[in-house]
This record gives C-alpha cells, structure tokens and sequence, in this order.
C-alpha cells in the first residue's frame, strides 16, 4: 500500500494537470513517473500569467521568511511581559506586571519587587485586603501546602495550628498574614506549574499593593529561583514614567534578548541581606563634578549591611544623610536659585524655573547618568519644583524613579548588573 501512494498522487496531479492542458501527456516507464516543475505548463500549481524574475525572487523570500519564522518558533522565545506604573491602573506607587495564576486563568496585576524573595496575592474571604482576589477555588490546580512542606521552613515566622502552613510578616509599613500554596503561574506565554506563593487571608496597613507582590529577590521562593531551568536567573527591565497610564515597559526574562551593548557593575554578596542587589557605590557627581562624601556613607560592609542596593519597589532614590547633604548642596550650588523651599519629606524645592545640572552615580565598571526627567518632580500644577531624593538612616536605596526609562539587567550567574538608557515611556 505503501508503495503506491506517491505514484496515485501524482496520477491525479497529473491527470488534473491533463483535463487542464490537453498537451501535457504522461510517460509511465513502471512506476517511475515524470515529476513536472511547480511553473511547468503541466503543472496543476502554475500561475494564472507568467512570474517576472522579481516577482519570482520575492515570493521566494517571502515563503523563506514563513518557513525561518516557522523554525524560529522552535527555538527558546524571548519571554516579554508589560510592565505599568501603578500609580494610574491600581493607585499603587508600584511597578506592576500580568500574571496569571490558576486553571482557567486568573489575571492578577502584581507589583514586581527585586528587594522580595516570595510571591503572594489576595485570595477571596481576604480581611483587609482589595476588592479583586484570586478566587482559589475556581482552579482545578491549585493546592495549600503542609506543615511538612520544605517551602513551610523558608517563609518567615511559620505557624502549623492546622494542617496548612502558615505565615505572617511585615511589608512596608503593614503585615499580612496568609496560607503557603501552589499554583500554576503563567509570565508572557510560560506557565510555571507548582509554583509556591502566599495566599493571603489577612492584611492590615497601606502599603500592601492591591493585587499582590512578585518577589525578583535572590531567596529560595523567588521567581528566579523557582524559574531557574527557564530563566536561567536571568532578567531585566525598563520602567515606564511613573506618569504613564500604559503597559509600555517591560520585563524581559531569561538571558534571550538582553542588551549585548552594555557596561556592567559587579553584584556584592552580603550574608546578613542574601536577597537583596548590592553594587558597589564608589562615587557621585553633580554635572562634571565628583561631589566629596565620606567613603564611609557609601562602602559596603557586609557585617553592618550597609551600602547601596538597587531596588524596584521604593519610589525615590535615598541616601545615607552624610551623603544626601553633600549631593544636595551641590545641587543646590548649580542651580543657584536663593529661594529654596521644602515639600514634605523633599527639602529642595523651587517656585520658579531652573536648570538643573546631571546627577551621575559612579559604580565600579560603569557611571549612570541621569537626566532632569529622573531627578525632578513636578507639582500637579506645575508650580514646584523639587529633586527627587532624600535622606535614609543606614542603607542608600537607587530607587525607581531614577530608573525610569533605563534597561536595568539583572545577570545573577554571572553577579553583575548592567543599566543602558532606553526609552519606554
């Protein structure tokens, strides 16, 4: 049977070719048939009128670049998730990202967070929590972990009063309080099966972000961690203007599609703080000058914790007050505008119009220099003026507004961190 089926098929090719074209006849030498050429005048395939050299070429191109895409689609794809400001979409001064969670999906719009290790979202019957929860019950995937769990030993203060694993602990300013579980979750187009997260039953504070938290740390129940044999620990992003009402940023996972053209930074390892990004800051200049900070204020000192880290989740870039009062004053030279206000926690603020000069932080193996659209913050009126940034007690955060608009790479295999400028505003 099955030695005849190609010579049947082309026997009505041809035949359809013949009742076509009354010329073409056929020579049957056994089963050896005479296969014709698709633009043969006996092919069945021919073109209605002749194909010029051109138009021959470009269909050709044309079929070859379906066939390339076609195999490209076998290949590792580029995994590319939105990225908004929370501010408009679920007014949270958060970052947030699509994931979906469940079978049938669930659509959660999550803050991303470098400085989190875990993940966790509101579930309904949630005390305290926003109006949109992830109905667990709804999914056919979904399951609570137990007190016997490996995860159960990794989340802070576990509890076992029943059989599920308990947690509480503080974000922010608020604590919460939930249930660890698995679940499906799905990025872009991969979905990650098992995937362990909080579900929350209680929070109390307003820090909490409405639709949940997924941690980019370094911990054992990161994304990165428990993606590693899909993302390689490997991810960046570019953060939208935090005045942005559209998913126009993105978080691309995975080392596929990362910038080649790049300076990076090393990432330090600090033992008492495993899961957040330390570079190390050597330097800061205000225009073309290196502003004088004590080296203390900005060395990394992995027994204290102190140094500097950079974060996605806290707004405005802050700085160890010795440090903070250098680089403001000598912002403060350059402009040089006398009157100068405060506004809240910003004590550098003007009324009136000023030109403001770059601020650059300086890293081992690569400067970062940013404009006035990451330094400045505008009043709703437009009437003030004020720079971005103040002081902290211990740690110096280079937080998201200074990010905005910068591919930031996150190569963990390799411990380093790269920032290139990119618009995606």
């Amino acid at each position: 049977m099955k030695t005849h089926f190609f010579p049947l098929v082309f026997l009505l090719i041809f035949s359809l070719a013949q009742s076509l074209n009354p010329k073409c006849d056929i020579q049957d030498h056994g089963s050896n048939l005479q296969v014709f050429h698709v633009y043969s005048p006996c092919s069945p395939f021919k073109p209605s009128k002749p194909l010029s050299w051109e138009e021959d070429v470009l269909q050709t191109l044309a079929k070859d670049q379906a066939r390339v895409q076609f195999l490209s689609s076998l290949v590792a794809k580029k995994s590319v998730v939105p990225i908004a400001s929370g501010r408009q979409i679920v007014q949270s001064p958060t970052y947030i990202v699509k994931a979906n969670i469940g079978t049938p999906p669930q659509t959660m719009l999550m803050a991303m967070d470098t400085s989190s290790d875990a993940a966790w979202v509101p579930c309904t019957g949630c005390i305290g929590c926003s109006s949109t929860a992830f109905d667990f019950a709804k999914s056919t995937t979904f399951k609570t972990l137990g007190c016997q769990a490996a995860q159960c030993k990794q989340v802070p203060n576990p509890t076992c009063g029943g059989s599920a694993c308990a947690f509480n602990m503080t974000y922010g300013g608020s604590t919460i309080a939930g249930n660890l579980s698995q679940d499906t979750i799905t990025l872009a187009t991969d979905p990650i099966p098992n995937y362990t997260f909080g579900c929350l039953q209680k929070t109390a504070g307003s820090s909490v972000p409405p639709q949940g938290v997924l941690g980019l740390g370094r911990g054992p129940l990161s994304l990165l961690s428990q993606s590693q044999n899909l993302y390689q620990s490997t991810f960046s992003y570019c953060l939208p203007s935090i005045r942005s009402p559209n998913f126009s940023g993105s978080l691309r996972l995975g080392p596929s599609g990362q910038p080649v053209r790049i300076k990076y930074t090393p990432l330090l390892k600090n033992p008492r703080r495993p899961s957040l990004y330390y570079v190390n800051l050597i330097g800061i200049r205000v225009g073309r000058r290196i502003v004088d900070i004590p080296p203390s204020a900005i060395a990394f000192n992995p027994s204290t914790g102190a140094g500097t880290i950079i974060d996605s989740g806290t707004v405005f870039t802050r700085l160890v007050e010795p440090a903070y009062v250098a680089v403001r004053d000598a912002f403060r030279r350059r402009v040089r505008v006398a009157n100068v206000t405060s506004l809240g926690g910003f004590d550098t603020c003007y009324s009136v119009p000023i030109n403001a000069p770059t601020i650059t932080f300086m890293f081992s193996g690569m400067n970062v220099t940013l404009p006035q659209e990451n330094l400045l913050l505008h009043s709703t009126a437009g009437s003030i003026t004020c720079l971005a940034m103040a002081s902290a007690p211990a740690l110096n955060v280079i937080a998201n507004m200074q990010q905005q608009n910068h591919r930031v790479v996150f190569d963990v295999p390799n411990s380093r961190v790269g920032v290139a400028r990119e618009r995606c505003s």
